[in-house]
């Protein structure tokens, strides 16, 4: 028989919009994984009719607290108000496209150990699109994310990042509120910004496409829209934007501090 992986202290935070089958999909997989948390939370951007009734279906099975608004205003503002109703001292936070694998129990168990022993330490990533280019290898298959200013790297920015971490409940409190009514890219770049300037500590786990997958079909598509010149592969569009980063990156973090931490 497989023992259940009961993680007192830890809120399950999921934002959700329009995308109710990923949702169930999520649960589905934490639920099969016997992944129990104090309290998982439903943080619902104002979707359709059709997706609000499924969730309320999902909510009597799953046992989630699901937290509403009468207009979509943003992911920023859907974390915000999700977070602010958490009231254990971790928080896993997790979009709905991402799927948990079997390999998830064991090493957010770790994550959990490594917490707890480090006071110092913000938050642990589980998920990221490319390897962090400047890490300290620490224990348990996680290594310490450190950030040059000059690097030549230019993801060296996301020590934060919206997939899925754990956390301190008391994030906002160090690093301030996501910034709401602008594009999740640029809330994301903000927090980003303001984890910096107010030295945030995080590790990222090495095989950082193992714990989770994230699973985006034709059906319930992401969401997330970007420029076209951010994807681009040209030579001379690419070295642009190297230098523009560069340049912009360090402005904000040694120029913007007061509008960040004054932001309600």
């Amino acid at each position: 028989m497989t023992l259940s992986k009961h993680f007192k202290g830890v809120t399950l935070l999921v934002t959700h919009f329009n995308r109710s089958l990923s949702l169930e999909r999520q649960l589905k997989a934490f639920h099969s994984l016997n992944c129990l948390f104090e309290e998982i939370v439903v943080s619902d951007d104002c979707s359709n009719a059709d997706h609000l009734a499924f969730l309320q279906k999902l909510q009597i099975e799953y046992g989630f607290r699901l937290i509403t608004t009468e207009k979509n205003r943003g992911l920023a503002n859907n974390i915000n108000k999700g977070q602010d109703t958490v009231h254990t001292n971790y928080t896993l936070y997790v979009q709905e496209d991402f799927i948990p694998t079997e390999k998830f129990p064991a090493s957010f168990k770790d994550a959990l150990r490594i917490m707890d022993e480090r006071a110092d330490l913000d938050i642990i990533r589980f998920y990221s699109y490319l390897p962090y280019p400047y890490t300290v290898p620490y224990r348990d298959g996680f290594s310490e994310m450190q950030f040059k200013a000059w690097g030549t790297k230019y993801h060296k920015i996301y020590v934060y990042s919206d997939h899925p971490h754990l956390r301190r409940s008391n994030f906002f409190e160090k690093f301030g509120r996501y910034i709401e009514k602008i594009p999740s890219d640029r809330a994301e770049y903000w927090m980003c910004i303001s984890f910096l300037q107010n030295k945030g500590k995080s590790m990222l786990y090495d095989c950082f496409k193992s714990l989770f997958e994230q699973y985006n079909p034709l059906s319930e598509p992401s969401t997330v829209k970007r420029q076209n010149w951010t994807l681009s592969s040209n030579i001379l569009i690419s070295t642009i934007r190297y230098f523009y980063r560069q340049v912009r990156y360090n402005y904000d973090i040694h120029f913007t501090k007061k509008q960040l931490t004054n932001y309600k």
